[in-house]
Formats: structure tokens, C-alpha cells, sequence
């Protein structure tokens, strides 16, 4: 059974690699035809023969999963359109610096026939929302379950694609949610307070903790409040985001959410004292035993929790092993561990095949995988303190172990004081705050939750001393190293005494020392990142790094350069920058300057910002790194005297790798270019341009294009952004001189190699592309 229930699993998982989907009803047919006589003729041979039938049962069932939700999308033409809905809110509202964003159940269009899918995730911004305004003060909140009739602007699921980047289109994809869009300032009316259905009476319940735990503890006075939430709720977003580095630094993030530790502790605790309870009234034990009792008690608490919780996958995991560990000990059965993972995992793929795409299933299912083959010799030792204390840092060694692998693999870091940090850490939230959180979303009295935050505080003063502590960071590893470092960990765990356990550091070491890969010398690596209607790029050459603009402001929350252009540097293996240039003071170029500095060392800042430290870039300036010559060749001293606008002065960087060269222009307009056509004539023939002012009708003049005579064009534009770059006309010029143009909206990210042999080019979208991606 577990052979097949794994085959099961890759079969859902080798589904997700697909660039297109397959018929999976072929497939499903192939694999129950290599079923049958597997069944009929059982043998050694046979269950080689099942598990492969298994693994093809698993491809066809996750394709036919994906292709019904493919089914749910919105027709191409309904972008950007003004449609009129009916829905409801379907989950907790989020709220950021310029409104709240929430998920709304769509029952019926109203402009439209059809093609609206069935659940979107909408943002109402503030000064959007007139008709809100109109509303008693206690309606001026959007709540969960409230039914709306309102306007909004959708598109199609698009996230930014880079390198080891974070999937924004898989995560609404695995959350069915077919469409993101806003509500637009025509008035909206609210038309029920409540539909009461199980998920909105489950949101609404969650909604109402939150807010209640908040308004006793006011976030702006208690910072710690928000993480009480989450362990209350799962709520991660109410979780103050500084916070976050400080458990990313100690490997303490699993505990700040509910988690299958405290699903566990509370399920337990409630089924410890109903059987207390049960066995106290006579009548009762008569009708019912109380361990069946006791069972069915902690079932109901684990549900319950699990689904005031959001259902995420760790909580699902947990929850699935303790329903089948409950009927096998109600049908007099005792389960092997690993057959009650093995169950578990089968629930969790049946319910969400597209779960093996977060990092959390593979960490939650590996940890305890290997906590469960650890254990097991764990069993019948002698249980005085000291070797209790003993066993406990063994299973600290071996959760840190088992998930060292998937942790460099995706995330590219790892807590040195992660062992010891989890060790104080676990107890305390598990068997201490967690109990008062919940207590206080029951009763919200304010002792309660103080004695609750007081003690975290206490905690967040330990984790704090442990993030001080080195991180290990090591380059993006290929797949194989972390699976034959899955394997060595598998090993390293094998009980004391056992041979080979050498071996299986040195399949360890490979993900844990894997080296960068850097460009050969004389050569430059350039990448266009997508990072939406703005510009960031980073340019390597054998020894070097240097950033061309970091990257927009999103939000007041968040930047490109924390959530795209760090984690691509990190994912490179790049520790220190050795020239961050930041083109003009626009915040779609200079808005994610704050947290690149921050999180990497930066030796040397060039910009055309008087606000910023650092030395002023000036066309003229030159320098070579590994044979790679580079120039500024705008903007000219006299530029900086007559400028009032911030887009003349941006910084034009030329690359020259042993004659191939790049010319990136940032956002200068028509004037610039005549400036730079002036002072550079024929000299400023180029292999690949960045587009100026990303495709903006103000920029690339028919001259400047034929002066650069680039046989590739790179725009850097976000999907249907509000300016409508790159304008049309500019298009069709790059098309008129028969320039193949490159677009980060469409492509997602774009790679450059100069070298003497030729420029090659190729896109992320193209290179790594996946079924659900949206198809422009």
C-alpha cells in the first residue's frame, strides 16, 4: 500500500512539471488496464507492475483535476472591461496601505453572460470605495459572508516569473482563484449582511476573533498581537512583517501559525479531558466507552481547529492522521506509522493535488517522516530526565536534518541556531501560548492575552539573541543534489552502529557547499527581471555584480527589492554588490533601493539622486571588470543644471563584453536621446537595447533606434498596467526595422549572455514554463 500510495504521488507531482496538459483520460485507461493484472496475478513482478500503474492513476487524476479548473477562466476579451457582479465574500479581508483585498464567491454577472469564473481575488482601495462612505460606520468594514453587488475591472491570473521566484500564478491556481481585479468607484450596494453557508459562518467566526483579540490588545501597543492571531486563527498576514526575518533566521517560522504540533497538543488536550470526564458519569460509560469517547472528541477538535485554522497543508496533514489513527484504534487496529503518513499523504493529494507545490508539504510531510524513523528507536529506552532531555535533542537534530535539504533548495538559506532555537522555542508556544491564544479567542479577557503576549515577548528576546547568529546561505542547487541529499540525510538517521553513515555526509555536502556558476571572463550575464511596471536588472560578469535599478514600490509593505531582486541575488550565490546604480528617483526604479541595501552588502552606490549617498553618474565614467568594459554615457554634467524632471537625468549604461554590447537606457525621453545621439554619433551601435521609458510614446525616436541598430529589443513592462506601455506605435517601429522585441509582461524574465562568440537570449516563461501559466 505505501509503494503505491507514493507512486500515487509522483505521478501528481510529475503532472505539475508539464508545460501543457496531456489526455488524461488515455492515461488514466493505461494505468488501470497495468492495474488489473497486477491485482489478478499478485507476485514480486506485480508490484513493480502496480506501482506503475498507480503512478499513471496519479498523472491522469491530477490532469483531470487541472484541466476542470482550466475550464473556470476568463475569456480574454472581459480583460480590463467594466463588469457588474453579484457575490459574496468568501474569506478574511487583508488589509494593505491603500485599501483591503479579500476573495468574493461570484454568483451572478450582471453585464455578462458568461465567463465570469467562480471565485476572483478583488482589492477595494480607499479612494475607490465612495459608496462605503455612505454606510454606518460599523458597515465600513467588508466582512466575510456579506453579499455585494458591485463593479469591478479583472484579468487574468499574472504574477511576475523569474529565477527561483516566488510562483504568484500557481499559488491562486492551487487556491482556485481564476481571476484578480478591483472594484471600481461606481456604486456598490451591499445587499445581505450574511449568507449563511459552513464557509462563510467559518469565515465570519475567524473574522470576529481577529477582531476581537485586536481590539483587546491593539496592535499599535502590543506588536505581538498579530502572531496570537495566527496561532488563534492561522492569520499569518496579521503578523507584523519585521517579524518575519526573525523567524526566517531561526528556522522558527513553522510555529508562528497553526501547525500540526499544536493541533496535536489541543486535540489531546480535549480528548484527555472528555475520557477524564466520561468515565465520571456512570451513564454515559454505559452508552459510549470513553476512549471511543475521547477518540471522537479530539476528531471534532481537530477539525474544528483545522478549519478555523484556513485548512492550510500542515494543518490538513496533521488532521488526516489523526482521523485515520482514530479509526484504526475505534476498529481495533493498530496502524504502522508510516502506513498513517502514507494515508494521510493519499487525503491530502485526493483533496488538493496541487499541495506538492508548496514548500510547506514537502517540509511538513519529510519532517515528520523522519521524526516517525527516528522514533521508532527511540522505543523502550529508559525515560529518566536525562534521557528524556536526550531524546528531546535528538528529534530537534533530526526535524533540522531532514529539513535542511528542501530549505537550500528553495529557499537557498539555512539557521545554524535553528536545533536551538526550536528546542525552547517549540514548548513554549506549543504547550504555553497557543493554549492561552485559543482560551482568549473563546474568552477575550484581557489577562489572558496579556500573560499570553508577555510570554512571547520573553520568547521573541531569545530568538532575537539566536538571529544574530550566522545564516548559511549557498547558491540555487539543481533538483539532483537536493534528492541525493534526501538520500544522505535518509542515511545520517539510520540507528547507532549502522555502516556507511560516511557516505552519507558526502551526498549531504553537495547541496550544502554547491558553488555559484558565474560567467566566463571577457563575458556578461544580463537579466531583465520581471518585477511588473518597473525596472531592475542585474548584471554579472565573471567576479562582479552590479544592479541597474532595484525595482518598484508595490506597496507601503512591500518592494521588488525584497521580494524579487534579493531573493534572485541570494538564489546566485551573490553575498555582496560591488556597484548598486539606481537610474532616477521614480519610485518604479528606485522603490526597492531600501531593501536591497538592507539585506546585502553594497560597495559602491552610482546615481543621479542628490538624496542618495554615494558618487553621481555621469556620462563619461568607465571602467572594466573581467574584460567587460562598462560606460555611463548619460547624463552630461550641463543635464543635472536644467533638469527638472527625474526621467532626463536617468543613468544610460553601456556593456561591452569583446564587442557585444547591451544599452540600457532607463527612462529617458525623445530630448535625451537627441542628446545622446549628439555627443555619441556612430558610436552607439548595440547588439540588445533596453527599451527606453518602457515602450512610453515619448521615447525611441525612429533615429535613436536606427543610430543603436539593435537586433533585440527588451521592454520592461508590467501585465495591463494603468499607463498602457508599451504604446502600440512604439511597437510597430521596433517591428518596422525588424527587431525581434522581448517583453518582460509576456516573457517574464529575460536573459542576456554577451560573449565574443554571439548574444544569446532566452526568457523564463519559455524556459520553464508550466501548464497554468497564463498563455498571453
Amino acid at each position: 500500500m505505501r509503494l503505491n500510495i507514493l507512486a500515487f504521488a509522483a505521478g501528481v507531482l510529475l503532472l505539475q512539471w508539464q508545460a501543457e496538459l496531456p489526455p488524461w483520460g488515455l492515461w488514466g485507461f493505461i494505468g488501470v488496464l497495468g492495474w488489473l493484472p497486477a491485482w489478478r496475478w499478485p507476485g514480486h513482478g506485480s508490484r513493480v507492475l502496480a506501482a506503475v500503474a498507480c503512478l499513471l492513476v496519479g498523472f491522469s487524476f491530477a490532469c483531470w483535476r487541472a484541466d476542470v479548473r482550466l475550464a473556470d477562466a476568463l475569456p480574454m476579451a472581459l480583460e480590463g472591461q467594466d463588469i457588474e457582479l453579484v457575490g459574496v465574500v468568501a474569506s478574511l479581508p487583508q488589509d494593505f496601505s491603500h485599501g483591503t483585498r479579500f476573495e468574493f464567491a461570484v454568483e451572478k454577472p450582471l453585464t455578462v453572460t458568461n465567463g465570469i469564473p467562480q471565485r476572483i481575488m478583488l482589492s477595494w482601495y480607499r479612494e475607490r470605495a465612495k459608496s462605503a462612505l455612505d454606510l454606518p460606520p460599523e458597515k465600513r468594514v467588508i466582512k466575510p459572508g456579506e453579499r455585494w453587488q458591485m463593479t469591478v475591472r479583472l484579468k487574468r491570473p499574472h504574477g511576475n516569473a523569474n529565477p527561483h521566484g516566488f510562483d504568484y500564478e500557481a499559488w491562486l491556481f492551487e487556491r482556485n482563484i481564476r481571476a484578480t481585479g478591483y472594484v471600481r468607484p461606481n456604486p456598490t450596494q451591499l445587499l445581505d449582511e450574511m449568507v449563511w453557508t459552513p464557509g462563510n459562518m467559518v469565515e465570519r467566526i475567524r473574522y470576529q476573533i481577529r477582531e476581537r483579540l485586536l481590539a483587546v490588545l491593539p496592535a499599535e501597543q502590543y506588536p505581538l498581537t498579530g502572531i496570537l492571531v495566527a496561532l488563534a486563527i492561522g492569520d499569518q498576514k496579521s503578523v507584523n512583517g519585521d517579524l518575519w526575518t526573525t523567524f526566517n533566521r531561526t528556522s522558527t517560522t513553522h510555529l508562528f501559525s497553526v501547525s500540526g504540533t499544536h493541533i496535536t497538543m489541543v486535540a489531546a488536550l480535549l480528548a484527555g479531558l472528555v475520557g477524564w470526564a466520561w468515565r465520571r458519569v456512570p451513564a454515559l460509560a454505559l452508552r459510549l466507552p470513553a476512549q471511543r469517547a475521547a477518540l471522537i472528541a479530539g476528531c471534532l477538535t481537530a477539525f474544528g481547529y483545522v478549519f478555523l485554522a484556513g485548512f492550510g497543508v500542515p494543518a490538513q496533514r496533521t488532521l488526516y492522521m489523526l482521523l485515520v489513527a482514530a479509526l484504526a484504534m475505534s476498529a481495533g487496529r493498530i496502524l504502522a506509522p508510516s502506513r498513517t503518513l502514507s494515508l494521510a499523504l493519499l487525503v491530502v493529494l485526493l483533496i488538493d493535488p496541487w499541495a506538492v507545490l508548496s514548500a510547506g508539504f514537502w517540509l511538513s510531510f519529510g519532517a515528520v517522516g523522519a521524526l516517525l524513523f527516528v522514533a521508532s528507536a527511540l522505543t523502550g529506552e529508559s525515560q529518566g530526565w536525562r534521557q528524556r532531555l536526550h531524546a528531546w535533542g535528538g528529534l530537534q537534530w533530526t526535524a533540522s536534518l531532514a529539513s535542511l535539504p528542501v530549505l537550500l533548495l528553495i529557499f537557498q538559506q539555512f539557521s545554524l541556531v535553528s536545533p536551538l532555537a526550536n528546542a525552547l522555542a517549540i514548548p513554549v508556544i506549543s504547550l504555553i501560548v497557543t493554549p492561552l491564544s485559543l482560551l482568549a479567542a473563546l474568552i477575550p479577557w484581557w489577562p489572558v492575552l496579556w500573560l499570553a503576549h508577555t510570554i512571547l515577548g520573553w520568547l521573541m528576546v531569545f530568538l532575537e539573541w539566536c538571529a544574530l547568529f550566522p545564516v548559511w546561505q549557498t547558491p540555487a542547487a539543481p533538483l539532483w543534489s537536493a534528492l541525493l541529499a534526501a538520500l544522505g540525510v535518509t542515511i545520517l538517521l539510520l540507528p547507532r552502529g549502522m555502516v556507511g553513515k560516511g557516505l552519507g555526509l558526502v551526498m549531504l555536502l553537495s547541496i550544502i557547499f554547491w558553488p555559484a556558476q558565474r560567467p566566463a571572463a571577457g563575458t556578461a550575464q544580463i537579466t531583465v527581471l520581471d518585477v511588473g511596471q518597473g525596472l531592475a536588472a542585474v548584471i554579472q560578469t565573471q567576479t562582479h555584480t552590479l544592479i541597474y535599478d532595484p525595482g518598484p514600490l508595490y506597496s507601503a509593505e512591500s518592494d521588488a527589492g525584497q521580494r524579487v531582486v534579493v531573493p534572485y541575488l541570494r538564489a546566485l550565490g551573490v553575498n555582496r554588490l560591488d556597484m548598486l546604480m539606481v537610474t532616477h528617483r521614480d519610485s518604479d526604479h528606485a522603490g526597492g533601493l531600501a531593501s536591497v541595501q538592507a539585506a546585502i552588502a553594497v560597495d559602491e552606490v552610482r546615481s543621479s539622486l542628490v538624496e542618495i549617498p554615494g558618487s553621481r553618474c555621469e556620462a563619461g565614467q568607465r571602467w572594466t571588470w573581467d574584460g567587460v568594459d562598462f560606460e555611463v554615457i548619460h547624463p552630461a554634467t550641463k543635464a543635472y543644471e536644467r533638469a527638472r524632471k527625474a526621467n532626463p537625468l536617468s543613468c544610460v549604461l553601456m556593456v561591452d563584453a569583446d564587442g557585444r554590447r547591451m544599452l540600457l537606457t532607463s527612462d529617458i525621453e525623445a530630448e535625451s536621446e537627441r542628446e545622446i545621439l549628439q555627443r555619441y554619433a556612430g558610436k552607439l551601435a548595440a547588439d540588445v537595447l533596453l527599451v527606453p521609458h518602457h515602450g512610453s510614446r515619448t521615447s525611441s525616436t525612429p533615429e535613436f533606434i536606427a543610430a543603436v541598430g539593435a537586433n533585440a529589443a527588451v521592454i520592461p513592462v508590467g501585465y495591463r498596467n494603468r499607463f498602457g506601455h508599451p504604446k502600440a506605435a512604439v511597437v510597430e517601429r521596433y517591428e518596422a526595422a525588424q527587431i525581434p522585441v522581448w517583453r518582460n509582461d509576456r516573457d517574464g524574465a529575460v536573459m542576456i549572455a554577451l560573449a565574443a562568440e554571439g548574444v544569446e537570449i532566452s526568457a523564463w516563461r519559455q524556459q520553464k514554463r508550466r501548464y497554468w501559466m497564463a498563455q498571453e
